[in-house]
């Protein structure tokens, strides 16, 4: 009776925060929802794959509260501080570097922000990736693409892949999508063996960086001649062309929180593009410094961080009021990098300065300057929170 008793306070519980009719006598409760980040109810015993972590949100570095479970981000909302999922929960904090300059990838250990190895890998390597199930780092180089374990630090053999540029991975995971820069195509893979299944030509040269729509049936990418092209990935075409400007020099793509917009460096004219995710039509214009390259959004996604490498600045825009609203200089130009699981730190590469720099959000501050080998580039820090990678450097969903 005891345990009739305690069945029946469960029942309970269950009717007055599901609504559903009570549990009458004892026995199991089988699991009918379907477990994930936005479910009401985990379930009796049910399988929890994201547990929230006892880790603090970091301030807005505008000052504004960070995100809560209750004011959702958007395209963003999984990827807010201490939400890793089950695979990236078994991994390490880490920095990878590649040195662009040699034939190597540096890896600090992001806690005690200390070197621990150098993997060798091929000539030139210039990006890491993570794949779209985090357990693989793919390395962008010279020769192709080079898979790391994720776990163990394993490297495996090079899939030859003519001038890959960038790697991304659709929203559902079934392809992989390899910019390639002369002629500018778009490649499908497998995205494990990176077999090649079609390839989408582009109408414009050197392909630099891009994302994915918010539902993941269209990628913008930024071009040579200012230009930011749409790809049909379900019909693997490109389905249309916006000029933004003739002097302009295209850099990294990232999707505003609620999908609207993409955002787009422009080295040449030393700011971020809006453009409206619908039409590619550009909705204006953020001036933040020269050379602006990388974007990185803040864990709350309220904040875009813009490396602007030749004014050796971060530029802070506010998403919501499409302004700039700070800036952060830095003693050597900041290229590309990423933020920590834990939202707390910006790592950035500096390659004119063979740097790599931990700053802190909270304050812009240098938290430390690490010596890096020759020409650091596309730092990856790796895990972040985030269901799945869709590629660069981190783009997470």
């Amino acid at each position: 009776m005891k345990g009739c008793r305690a069945a029946s306070r469960v029942a309970v519980a269950l009717t007055l925060t599901v609504g559903g009719p009570a549990l009458c006598g004892c026995r199991t409760v089988p699991f009918r929802g379907r477990p994930g980040p936005g479910s009401p109810v985990l379930a009796l015993g049910g399988p929890a794959p994201y547990v929230r972590p006892p880790v603090t949100p970091p301030p807005s570095p505008l000052g504004r509260p960070a995100a809560s479970p209750d004011r959702p981000s958007g395209v963003y909302a999984a990827t807010r501080a201490g939400m890793l999922g089950p695979v990236a929960r078994r991994l390490p904090p880490r920095v990878y570097v590649p040195v662009s300059g040699g034939t190597a990838i540096d890896v600090v250990d992001a806690r005690t922000y200390r070197p621990i190895r150098r993997i060798p890998v091929g000539r030139v390597p210039r990006q890491v990736v993570p794949s779209w199930d985090l357990r693989t780092l793919w390395v962008t180089e010279a020769a192709g693409l080079l898979p790391i374990d994720a776990r163990t630090g394993t490297r495996g053999r090079t899939v030859p892949v003519p001038d890959p540029v960038d790697l991304y991975f659709t929203l559902d995971g079934r392809s992989a999508l390899v910019l390639g820069a002369r002629p500018g195509r778009l490649e499908i893979r497998d995205p494990r063996t990176l077999r090649l299944r079609s390839a989408v030509a582009l109408p414009c040269p050197d392909p630099a960086a891009a994302d994915l729509s918010a539902d993941g049936s269209t990628m913008a990418v930024a071009c040579g001649g200012g230009r930011l092209v749409r790809v049909d990935l379900q019909r693997r075409v490109a389905a249309g062309t916006a000029p933004l400007a003739g002097d302009a020099l295209l850099r990294d793509v990232r999707l505003a929180p609620d999908g609207t917009a993409f955002f787009v460096a422009d080295a040449g004219r030393g700011g971020v593009w809006a453009v409206d995710a619908a039409s590619l039509r550009p909705a204006g214009f953020i001036a933040t410094g020269r050379g602006a390259h990388g974007l990185y959004p803040s864990r709350d996604a309220a904040t875009l961080y813009v490396t602007d490498g030749a004014a050796r600045t971060v530029s802070l825009i506010s998403v919501a009021e499409r302004r700039l609203a700070g800036r952060w200089r830095l003693p050597a130009a900041p290229d590309m990098g990423g933020v920590s699981a834990d939202g707390r730190v910006l790592w950035l590469s500096a390659r004119q300065a063979d740097t790599v720099f931990a700053v802190s959000t909270r304050t812009g501050r240098v938290i430390r300057r690490l010596p890096a080998g020759p020409a650091p580039h596309g730092l990856c820090v790796f895990p972040q929170p985030g269901r799945f990678s869709l590629g660069h450097t981190g783009i997470y969903r």
